[in-house]
Parts: C-alpha cells; structure tokens; sequence
C-alpha cells in the first residue's frame, strides 16, 4: 500500500516512529503481509494512522499548502486531529490500538458485518435496516457510512446484513456486497467498546486544535477538550457523514481537497459529492510533489 513512496525518507520516518511506539515492524507488515494479520483490525487501523500521518507530514515537507479545515473518514478522523496539532502522533497511536482491541472484543468475530449498498438513496438504505430489524426482533442493522450520493454502508449484525443485501437487491441496488471487515464499525453493537474507549480517552490530553477538524458525527468542529473526547467515544456508534462533510467544506468556501493516504477512494466520493470541488489525492510521491507545487 506504501509502494508509491518507498523513495521519501519521511515516510520511513514516520512509520519507524510508529513501530519504536507500538512494539511492531509496520514497515514489514504493509509490504510483506501476511494479509490475513494486515486485514485484523488491531493492525489495520495503527497501519491506516501512520500512512495517512507520514503522508501529510511529506505534504508539508514537499512545501504542500496548509489546509484551512481537516476532516477524515473514520478512522482517518485520528490523523486529521493529529495534523490539527490537537493530538500527539504517539498518543493518538495508543488510542487506535486500544480503539481497535475494544472494537473487536465487543462484537465476537463472525456474528458482525458491513455492506456497501451503492444505487440506492440514503432513505432507501435506512427504510431497508428498519424493515429488516423489524423481521428479525434483537438484532442491529443501520447505515453507517453515508459515503456519497447513492453510495452507503450498513453495520450490524450479520445475519441481518446479509438479509439487508438481498432486499437491497430486490430493490434495485446496482450493488450490494458483503465488505471485508473483522468488525461491525459505526453502529448499536460499538457501545459497550465506546463506553471503554471513553474511559482511556479522559487519560489523554488534548490541546486547542490550530487547524479545524470537521467531525464524523455532527460535521461540526469541537476544539475543547470535553466535548473532543465525548464526540470521538460517540464516533465507534454513529454514522460517518462523509456527504454532509464534503459540502461542508464546499459552503465554507473550500475549492481544492487534498486525499492524504495511500489509494483515492475519497477523491473518487468527493466528486460524486461535488463536482464543483476539485479533489486530489495524493497517491504517491510523484504526485504528491507535483501538486504540492501546483496548489502553492
């Protein structure tokens, strides 16, 4: 996944501060697998952390203009706040770690699940979940990822996820598929994880953010220290509002985003959002360089 920027000492750097913090080669992991350890979400989210974090630090190395609001999509919300100055690279290492365990003890693995639900609209995919919940009395089904106009993800458990697929079909979705996920993420079944997660959150201190971040759950910046940490334990079972986000964005009067991580998938959702917006991503060093020098 790191490939593209093998060449900048920066990226290195940052991934060798990850693994001096976490005990862990996640240089070695990224490149050499294997998959199946990459793929379990203890791992996979420090690994999403350090990429996106050592490339914006190459962004601002590269001489890369500085942004005038950050947002990131779940788990990127953690970079986000660590570019705003609000958390320290380190803390914000231990806290995903800890957010993952919690994450994957809450829901025992294989009785969870997500679906992309791509061709229907947003009430389509939430009337869907309450259908389905209705049909089956104890279980949890919701949207959790407003992604983009007709694209939406749903969490729960997954009996009802797969039953959520089908009707989804039946109804015309022009796509409707199981996602590889070790865990149900932004739904009912994270409480217990985010009742954990809060409690660790109250040990980490946070400074005044020098840059403003966009939150998943309400779109809204929350620059003090009790309202960040209650917004981010609230994270694990709320919806990512990425639509509402990007147009956010667009209202303030923002004209470029910048995709800090390996892959464009935001970029691709940010022009389905608006296409006013031009949305870059910087996919690797080549390209980073190259737009660093063009948005000075």
């Amino acid at each position: 996944m790191m490939q593209g920027y093998a060449a900048l000492p920066s990226i290195h750097a940052t991934f060798a501060e990850a693994s001096d913090v976490l005990q862990e080669d996640l240089w070695s992991l990224v490149n050499d697998g294997p998959e199946e350890k990459l793929n379990l979400t203890v791992h996979t989210q420090p690994v999403m952390l350090t990429a996106d974090v050592a490339i914006y630090r190459a962004w601002q190395q590269a001489g890369g203009k500085q942004p005038q609001l950050l947002a990131g999509h779940s788990l990127g919300e953690y970079a986000a706040l660590v570019a705003a100055g609000s958390l320290t690279f380190s803390d914000a290492l231990k806290l995903v770690r800890y957010r993952a365990e919690v994450m994957q003890e809450s829901v025992p693995e294989g009785t969870g699940g997500m679906a992309a639900i791509v061709g229907l609209d947003d009430d389509a995919v939430a009337a869907i979940c309450s259908e389905i919940v209705q049909n089956l009395p104890g279980t949890f089904l919701e949207p959790a990822n407003f992604n983009a106009p007709g694209q939406v993800v749903i969490a729960g458990h997954k009996q009802a996820v797969m039953q959520g697929i089908a009707l989804a079909k039946q109804r015309k979705a022009k796509l409707a598929v199981l996602l590889p996920m070790s865990i149900p993420s932004h739904c009912a079944l994270m409480h217990s994880a985010a009742d954990k997660f809060a409690r660790l959150l109250e040990q980490i201190p946070l400074q005044l953010p020098h840059i403003p971040v966009l939150h998943n759950v309400d779109v809204q910046p929350h620059p003090e220290a009790t309202s960040l940490r209650e917004i981010l334990a609230r994270q694990l079972y709320c919806p990512v509002r990425w639509t509402e986000t990007i147009q956010a964005m667009a209202d303030q009067g923002v004209t470029h985003v910048v995709e800090c991580g390996p892959g464009k998938v935001l970029s691709g959702l940010n022009r389905r959002i608006n296409k006013n917006l031009t949305s870059i991503a910087l996919s690797d060093s080549d390209l980073l360089q190259q737009n660093a020098d063009t948005l000075k």
